[in-house]
């Protein structure tokens, strides 16, 4: 028996290491994967199954067929849409390769307003829900039944009994400690709600729905009426409040988004929504300019929706970043919680220094995932010994995620500067174009900034020589984190 099921372990291996060699993306991950296939299948082959693939296969995506119904509303985007288009000279960062990898166009008379922390954030989310006439759209990696979960649960049945048609997607991972009471008491109160399904492959829908873990929707979006959006770090949880006694003060930042542009956030909602449920709800899909739009610059910002995800044909995330680190002339600021950059990202920063380019990573000093913590180590002494700025973030943990390019380009959303995010998960950022908006990013940088302290290369290397091996041993993991 033992010799029979070593024989089918490694058929197994072999045929999930074919699998491996045509579906990885990186040479690092395919090259790991089919060495553990062929020599230890036992154990890779369960492990494969659950986090191997990196191509999120029949994603029925709206701009590339899919349900009619979906290409009906597409084709409602993209023609009243047209009005608002903003024309950007290519000298502004070459915003025309980041209009082909979101497939929308750069939009006006959008007024965008800066969420800083959970206090300011929850108050405009839970207004902006109050405000709903017709529907709400709720995207949430995690929800969880704490203080502001329930107050999100008690608001959305509220206005469910107001008649505003409800939805509300979160990831079955981020939201895995969500009770199913919660999900019922929604259903029972008129509010549609889902998971996102990470794949719809009948084996893993029937028998092991919770299994497949390597691709998650990371996005938080809410939209109101088809007129007003919300997207950037913060999750449904009070620990978003600073209230978590483990990790304490937490720094984050949403976006609250008036406007044309809102379409993007409402068209990404709904083909997730699609995707987990095929159902097409009927939504508001004719642009409408803020209402401040016309009085001035404020009001009538430029601004493009970009969403990610392992369903493009391209790596959306990693790209776009590596276009704005190229695209940097005088200055490039990112602030990130989760660093761990593939070599084509740390590449383009060692170049942008190089051409005289200032460089400056704002990263926490401590972090709530400690492999993650540990992988950073692994690369920071190579940037640092490039020219890099890196600032650690001494003020609580910072979990923001944004980026300046000179004084041209800003960018708010849920993108981390690690694997996972550039290439595993479902994403969300808004670029924004406008000088106040820009301006109003960098003001917020560099307040972050006056909290940091700058990190040498001299104090990486005092560390042990464990940690320093400990870090390496995690920088491995890279591809999974």
């Amino acid at each position: 028996m033992l010799i029979g099921f070593l024989v089918v372990a490694h058929l197994l291996g072999a045929a999930f290491a074919g699998a491996a060699l045509m579906e990885v993306r990186t040479p690092q991950g395919t090259l790991a994967w089919v060495l553990a296939l062929l020599v230890v299948p036992y154990l890779a082959v369960p492990a494969y199954w659950i986090l191997g693939p990196s191509r999120f296969e029949g994603y029925v995506s709206a701009r590339r067929g899919g349900d009619h119904r979906l290409r009906a509303a597409v084709g409602e985007v993209e023609a009243d849409a047209r009005r608002f288009r903003v024309e950007i000279p290519e000298t502004r960062g070459g915003i025309r390769a980041i209009e082909q990898l979101a497939r929308m166009p750069v939009l006006r008379g959008n007024r965008t307003r800066l969420l800083v922390d959970g206090e300011e954030s929850f108050q405009s989310l839970f207004a902006g829900l109050e405000r709903a006439q017709d529907y709400a759209l709720v995207q949430f990696y995690t929800i969880r039944d704490d203080k502001v979960g329930r107050r999100l649960r008690d608001l959305l049945l509220a206005r469910a009994r107001d008649g505003v048609r409800v939805y509300v997607l979160f990831d079955r991972v981020g939201s895995r400690s969500l009770p199913r009471r919660y999900i019922r008491e929604l259903r029972r109160g008129g509010v549609s709600i889902s998971a996102f399904l990470s794949s719809r492959a009948w084996i893993r829908q029937r028998f092991r729905p919770r299994l497949q873990v390597n691709f998650r929707n990371h996005r938080k979006i809410m939209v109101v009426d088809g007129h007003e959006g919300w997207l950037g770090g913060l999750n449904a949880s009070e620990a978003y409040l600073g209230r978590d006694p483990r990790i304490g003060t937490w720094r984050d930042t949403h976006l609250h988004l008036e406007g044309p542009s809102v379409t993007g956030l409402q068209l990404s909602f709904l083909e997730d929504w699609h995707w987990s449920t095929g159902d097409v709800p009927e939504l508001n899909w004719t642009p409408r300019p803020s209402e401040s739009a016309g009085q001035g610059d404020e009001g009538d910002e430029a601004v493009l929706v970009l969403p990610s995800g392992p369903a493009d044909p391209l790596e959306t995330a990693n790209l776009m970043i590596q276009h704005a680190i190229h695209g940097a002339r005088e200055r490039f600021w990112l602030a990130t919680p989760y660093f761990v950059p593939d070599e084509g990202i740390l590449s383009a920063l060692e170049l942008a220094v190089l051409r005289g380019v200032e460089v400056r990573i704002l990263v926490p000093e401590t972090a709530d995932v400690p492999l993650v913590h540990l992988a950073k180590l692994a690369v920071l002494p190579r940037l640092l010994r490039t020219g890099v700025q890196i600032h650690r973030y001494t003020a609580g943990f910072m979990h923001s995620k944004a980026f300046l390019v000179d004084d041209r380009a800003a960018a708010v959303g849920t993108v981390n500067l690690d694997n996972r995010s550039l290439r595993l998960n479902f994403e969300v950022t808004a670029i924004l174009l406008d000088p106040g908006a820009i301006r109003r990013v960098e003001r917020m940088l560099e307040d972050d900034l006056s909290r940091a302290e700058p990190l040498t290369v001299d104090e990486l290397n005092a560390r042990p020589a464990w940690e320093r091996a400990a870090s390496r041993a995690a920088y491995l993991l890279a591809p999974i984190l």
